[in-house]
């Protein structure tokens, strides 16, 4: 047999008249006779993070199962999803729930350290400033990030500063870049869309703007280099971390032009956060299904609504506001207006699953190669009670995540377990991360 197909560059281009446009995924991308998984076409993994406050209606009330609507019947593969998860029912082949998960990290401190501690399982120290720990998806994204524009992408869906969750930075993100550098999450569509395609209103502003900046830091560049080998050591040094500064941009802009967006049509730039929530909640979904289709970046977490906000859900006719809803008292229409709100954001989770399983993304799917996690870091609300916690883990991650099935690990298993399971998943060898006694098998 002869093998004749011509193998094109990944990165390839077409240019002209001093304009280039990026090429989606060809077959002659791939060489003949290889397969995918070992070619530069490879489907690169999209992590992300999406946390809901408050934790879920589950078996933890005194109505028990009566009013369960969160846990799934079954565990294995025959496991059948309860009201909450629901909306889910489309990719439960996909879906992994676990039971029995903790996080002592989080543990008395009610909304205080909910946030920042679901993806560390580390409880911070005393002391001024932060003091914690490096963050489940900013592991991910020292691996991963750096081959993106954006190494990773915080948001949320409201601003994230609510009197009644306290605790500072710690109620406020779910990402910490290291033990001392906690990230904002960005609640503004607009700057979230700036920083993803870059400044301008229309795709013509961007594109100008765009060509001035590039050529202004590659003046900048040239000049500086020139100006470098006529300065003494201690100069150079200052010179050298400003260059490293521009090298940056550059290679950020650079990311970002090589991203994928010939194949995708962008809207104009949001006017800013919007005043009905439900559409600032399905615009952040949309902005982040936009980055990882453009490839722009590989990691994101978001914050679906604030700790311990005030908001209510007057397009659900629930006029109540979720924190004070979320303290139910076991009475039977608090709890049903509570599973009311939790299934919604559940669906607004699904809708955007919906988009990276019908994106393709080489031999399949966003999905197929994607691990997303959605959940709390609390269980019974009413109680601040923090075992068990509902978590779930939704796509294929290129087919190292057996789905379609509710695990049962052993009582108070720590969810830095399932941390861990995440990034051996990935590739990612770690023996120990949070608080962690081993991975969850059967994942």
């Amino acid at each position: 047999m002869f093998l004749t197909k011509k193998h094109i560059s990944r990165r390839a281009t077409l240019k002209g008249l001093g304009v280039s446009l990026a090429l989606p995924l060809l077959d002659a991308m791939i060489p003949a006779g290889t397969a995918l998984a070992k070619t530069a076409a490879n489907p690169k993994a999209r992590v992300g993070f999406f946390y809901i406050p408050h934790g879920m209606i589950m078996d933890n009330t005194p109505y028990g199962k009566e009013v369960d609507a969160w846990t799934p019947s079954g565990e294995g593969a025959t496991f059948t999803l309860n009201k909450i998860m629901a909306p889910l029912e489309k990719y439960k082949q996909q879906l992994l729930s676990f039971a029995h998960l903790i996080n002592a990290a989080s543990e008395g401190s009610v909304h205080t350290l909910q946030p920042a501690t679901w993806l560390s399982a580390v409880r911070p120290g005393g002391g001024p400033g932060a003091n914690m720990a490096i963050t489940l998806d900013q592991a991910i994204a020292r691996e991963i990030g750096q081959e993106t524009a954006l190494p990773s992408l915080e948001v949320a869906a409201e601003t994230t500063i609510q009197s009644a969750a306290g605790g500072g930075f710690y109620s406020t993100t779910l990402s910490f870049r290291d033990e001392h550098t906690p990230l904002p999450m960005e609640y503004n569509p607009r700057k979230v869309f700036l920083q993803l395609f870059g400044e301008g209103d229309t795709e013509a502003e961007r594109q100008l703007i765009t060509h001035e900046t590039t050529s202004l830091l590659d003046l900048i560049s040239d000049r500086t280099a020139a100006l470098r080998a006529e300065l003494g050591p201690a100069d150079r040094h200052v010179m050298d971390a400003y260059l490293d500064t521009v090298r940056e941009i550059e290679r950020r802009i650079e990311k970002a032009q090589g991203g994928n967006l010939a194949s995708i049509k962008l809207p104009d730039a949001p006017v800013g956060e919007l005043d009905k929530f439900d559409e600032q909640v399905a615009l952040m979904y949309d902005l982040l299904a936009l980055a990882y289709q453009a490839n722009l970046t590989r990691v994101a977490s978001y914050i679906t609504v604030a700790e311990g906000t005030q908001r209510n859900y007057p397009f659900l006719n629930v006029p109540d506001s979720f924190h004070p809803l979320s303290h139910h008292a076991n009475l039977r229409d608090r709890l049903d207006k509570l599973v009311k709100v939790q299934t919604w954001h559940t669906q607004q989770f699904a809708n955007f699953i919906d988009k990276m399983a019908t994106t393709p993304d080489g031999e399949g799917s966003l999905l197929d190669h994607s691990i997303f996690m959605y959940g709390s870091n609390m269980g019974n609300s009413d109680r601040h009670d923090n075992y068990p916690i509902p978590v779930i883990l939704v796509g294929g991650g290129s087919g190292q995540l057996k789905g379609g099935r509710h695990i049962v690990p052993p009582e108070r298993t720590s969810i830095a377990n399932l941390h861990l399971t995440v990034l051996n998943k990935l590739g990612i060898e770690a023996t120990k991360f949070g608080d962690s006694t081993g991975v969850i098998t059967g994942v």
